[in-house]
């Protein structure tokens, strides 16, 4: 068996936006929310929010949740968010002038507890400027509670990185009056090298937050409020629009390929051996196979053995973000569920090439390591 990588990005080939970089040409713009920027927008608010709300590309997700947590934040000091999640998450918050405050996650699907989220609220009342939930690992989120929060006046940013194109990207956010910020990252499943958007169902919001990514103008270009140069350049929008036109055929390899895992773990009895996968509704389109080890071995044990097999693995996300030296003096809720979750967690590899032969090897080590 050959060495199994744990990612192997493939973006579109030249050849299939060729025809929109000789548009570029033709047009001589190149940037600015040029005619390729609105019409990879317009597509993907036509395609998968079927024109409710509105959508703004940027430069990359950082800058989405920055932008979008700056424009709703109200008066306080604190961000909440779950520590199980990227460094980006907090580090948004921090550039806003919040300060992270950590909230445990639920034991099954990996998202904030929002038992323990609503403990927080009530204890720390108007000092909460916003809540920022992870959709972890693509997994759906309750959005009626998040859409309660926003009708009591507490702000709403979804970090949806690895959400374009799964369950959340579906229906349940479609009008979300909060903000969702999606990474177009070469290594997920949406991936076009770098960008993002952010969408809302608040189009004035998206229109400001427009602004903002484009040093504060206006329309007769005055600077009237706090920006910055979050754009996406047309040569970024051509890489999208081709990504779009095949997007359908990666969401159904990614699907294939988490079938495969769910068979051969079937196969396998990794669940009678005291392994777990996480309770995700819905479908995913996924950018790795999140699992969680026995609990007798922590998951550098794991890493190592599946190492001495030729497979490379990540550990998404441990250390959690409040294990990281820039933000443990942050404040914090019991993490228990977090911490043990950290300990177990194994991202095992999903590329677009994969073959089931290669998927059954991987989880047949499992089994056996």
């Amino acid at each position: 068996m050959h060495y199994i990588p744990f990612l192997k990005p493939k973006l579109v080939p030249k050849e299939s936006y060729q025809h929109y970089l000789e548009r570029i040409d033709a047009s001589r713009i190149y940037t600015n929310n040029g005619p390729l920027n609105r019409a990879f927008e317009e597509r993907i608010l036509l395609e998968y929010f079927n024109n409710e709300g509105a959508v703004v590309t940027v430069s990359n997700a950082t800058i989405g949740l920055m932008l979008a947590t700056a424009q709703l934040r109200r008066r306080g000091k604190y961000a909440l968010m779950p520590s199980f999640t990227f460094p980006a998450t907090p580090l948004s918050s921090l550039w806003c002038g919040l300060e992270p405050y950590y909230i445990d996650i639920d034991p099954d699907h990996w998202c904030m507890d929002e038992k323990r989220l609503e403990e927080a609220i009530q204890m720390l009342g108007e000092e909460v400027a916003v809540v920022v939930p992870y959709a972890t690992f693509g997994a759906s989120l309750n959005f009626a509670y998040y859409e309660s929060l926003l009708q009591r006046g507490i702000p709403v940013v979804i970090d949806g990185a690895s959400s374009f194109g799964s369950a959340l990207a579906q229906q349940d956010e479609r009008g979300f009056q909060g903000a969702i910020v999606y990474s177009f990252h070469a290594t997920k499943s949406f991936g076009i090298g770098e960008g993002a958007i952010v969408y809302s169902g608040d189009q004035e919001l998206i229109q400001s937050i427009r602004r903002s990514a484009n040093f504060g103008f206006n329309e007769q270009r005055e600077s009237k409020q706090l920006g910055l140069n979050g754009k996406i350049s047309e040569y970024t929008a051509a890489i999208g629009l081709a990504t779009l036109d095949v997007f359908h055929e990666k969401i159904a390899k990614r699907e294939q390929i988490g079938e495969w895992y769910e068979e051969a773990w079937r196969r396998h009895k990794l669940s009678d051996l005291g392994w777990r996968v996480q309770q995700a509704k819905g479908k995913v389109a996924y950018q790795f196979y999140p699992v969680l080890c026995r609990t007798d071995r922590d998951n550098k044990y794991y890493v190592n053995k599946l190492d001495a097999s030729g497979i490379q693995v990540r550990t998404y996300f441990s250390p959690p973000c409040h294990l990281h030296q820039m933000f443990e003096l942050h404040p914090r809720g019991l993490l228990n569920i977090t911490e043990d979750i950290s300990n177990r967690i194994i991202s095992l590899p999903i590329w677009e090439d994969m073959e089931q032969e290669q998927i059954e090897h991987i989880v047949r080590c499992l089994a056996n390591a």
